[in-house]
């Protein structure tokens, strides 16, 4: 049985250290399906908001989630 979780890259050097971390949950050999959303300031310019509801109902349904460094638009 695989374990759902989702996984949050982030921004900035996020991206690079949720790689680096999903590669030592891959080497224990846990079965794993990513699912990936985004969010940050990247989605804020796009959606209005640096957490959108479908990133919200991934962690909800999945009970897990992986999140790098995501930067925090001042005033949210």
């Amino acid at each position: 049985m695989a374990y759902r979780i989702t996984l949050i890259p982030g921004d900035g050097t996020g991206p690079e250290l949720t790689a680096a971390t999903k590669k030592v949950i891959e080497a224990t050999v846990v079965e794993i399906e990513w699912e990936i959303e985004h969010a940050g300031v990247d989605v804020m310019a796009e959606q209005g908001t640096p957490l959108p509801d479908p990133v919200l109902a991934s962690i909800r349904r999945n009970k897990v989630a992986l999140k790098g460094p995501i930067t925090t638009p001042i005033g949210t």
